[in-house]
């Protein structure tokens, strides 16, 4: 029986801070847009410190479901402060960095084939992914089913069976990443407009610029709130 026994988990307080503030979002009816009380008030009502306010507001931030306005407040950017377990937050923190480095490896050499191996349709086709991601984002959505559709018409223009496989395998990481770097604030608009200068040079048929451009584009990606997140920290309060 005594094996069965484990030790109670202890939630930290910054987790039971983002409960409160889930609670308060919910009590006020607050949306996309609005605005959070100031963290000095936070503090005071929760009787907390503010590191653990900060704390809070960042493991929320790192998820896209604030925005933090250096001056100007912090503001709901969906209509609810729902939030992933932070489990699930840590094993793709920790795994991201991984994720990042193959991406770079393969896309950039993929961009670098398709431009020299695309056809007619192949640029068709990475035309109407470019095309379904404007949609996406013109409708105030995050644009990730035109990135999705965007890095696999690249994929394909490459005529590269073996690389394409190894794509395959990563898909579900790779979309982990794709979505992490959108919901970014002001991310889908900048990655568009990465993703069409890819679609020029691969057009113009030239190789380096287009794993170039490629490079760029993933290096963009890497730079996520997520990578910045110490979910270990927990101040006494």
């Amino acid at each position: 029986m005594s094996d069965a026994l484990r030790p109670i988990g202890r939630q930290r307080l910054y987790e039971q801070v983002i409960e409160q503030l889930r609670a308060y979002a919910t009590a006020h009816d607050l949306k996309a847009g609005d605005r959070l009380p100031a963290e000095r008030v936070l503090a005071d009502r929760l009787e907390v410190s503010r590191v653990s306010i900060k704390q809070a507001i960042v493991a929320l931030e790192v998820q896209g479901l604030l925005e933090v306005r250096h001056g100007g407040g912090t503001y709901l950017r969906r209509d609810s402060l729902d939030v992933e377990p932070f489990e699930v937050l840590a094993d793709r923190k920790r795994r991201l960095p991984d994720v990042l480095d193959a991406r770079e490896a393969l896309e950039t050499k993929l961009a670098e084939l398709a431009a020299r191996r695309r056809t007619e349709e192949d640029l068709a086709e990475i035309d109407r992914a470019l095309e379904y991601m404007r949609a996406e984002i013109d409708a105030g959505e995050l644009g990730i089913e035109g990135d999705r559709r965007f890095h696999a018409a690249v994929t394909a223009a490459a005529h590269s069976a073996l690389m394409a496989q190894f794509m395959q395998s990563m898909a579900e990481r790779i979309g982990e990443s794709r979505h992490e770097s959108l919901r970014q604030p002001g991310r889908p608009a900048r990655s568009f407009a990465q993703h069409q200068r890819i679609a020029e040079a691969i057009r113009a048929g030239h190789g380096p610029a287009a794993a170039a451009a490629m490079r760029r584009h993933v290096h963009s990606v890497s730079r996520v709130r997520l990578l910045d997140w110490e979910p270990e920290a927990d101040p006494a309060g």
